[in-house]
């Protein structure tokens, strides 16, 4: 079984020890490192090449935000962003700045791992709940944001931008395929094309982008 390499930044020492404790145990994780600021962070990540950064946004020096959009911008690793509120802006921040999840400091063991594993995987964490609270709050009218030009999306065929709506509700391939009643295989092929047209790096930036052109409002799910 190939071995996740894991950077952790956290500019608390216990967190750091709590989150290393639990990956070291499982036989796939295994951290390589840690960093308590965004300096650091940064640093080591160019040395060590992890295979995932699991990152805190709040830290003094350089925050998670600054850190996360230099190491993707760099290619040098996938960034988990972690925070303590779902109401978080930074954690939006470090969605658009490149990254490819976050989870609350309090999710359970087991979620943190599975995560872990799927943006290693290259895949997103979009929780359908967290983070369309998040996105409801810090996009769109309702929140104080500013929309996009909606025609950005003109590129997309109605059965894509149909799809961009359901994956910004938060649906899995599975659900989709259930729901559109098509196979796995063509919901893959319609978010590879989607996340091509539009230049998206992965689900994460294409849910962002889904509230910030008002596809999807507040209320919608």
């Amino acid at each position: 079984m190939p071995v996740i390499r894991v950077l952790l930044v956290d500019d608390q020492e216990l967190m750091r020890m709590g989150f290393r404790m639990v990956l070291n145990a499982q036989e796939d994780l295994e951290v390589i490192g840690e960093a308590a600021d965004g300096v650091d962070a940064v640093r080591l990540a160019e040395e060590l090449r992890p295979d995932v950064v699991l990152m805190d946004v709040r830290m003094p020096r350089l925050d998670g935000v600054e850190a996360t959009k230099q190491i993707t911008e760099a290619g040098t690793a996938k960034v988990l962003v972690m925070t303590t509120f779902d109401m978080d802006e930074y954690a939006l921040s470090a969605l658009r700045n490149g990254a490819s999840g976050f989870l609350l400091k309090d999710t359970p063991p087991a979620d943190l791992v599975s995560a872990l594993r799927a943006v290693a995987s290259g895949d997103a964490v979009v929780s359908p709940s967290v983070t369309k609270r998040l996105l409801d709050r810090f996009l769109g009218p309702a929140g104080g944001g500013e929309l996009r030009d909606a025609s950005v999306l003109d590129v997309l065929t109605e059965r894509e931008r149909e799809v961009l709506v359901l994956i910004a509700k938060g649906l899995s391939n599975t659900e989709l395929a259930q729901k559109l009643f098509l196979s796995e295989a063509t919901v893959k092929t319609h978010v590879g094309r989607i996340l091509a047209k539009l230049e998206l790096r992965d689900r994460v930036q294409a849910v962002v982008l889904a509230y910030e052109t008002g596809l999807v409002r507040p209320g919608d799910v």
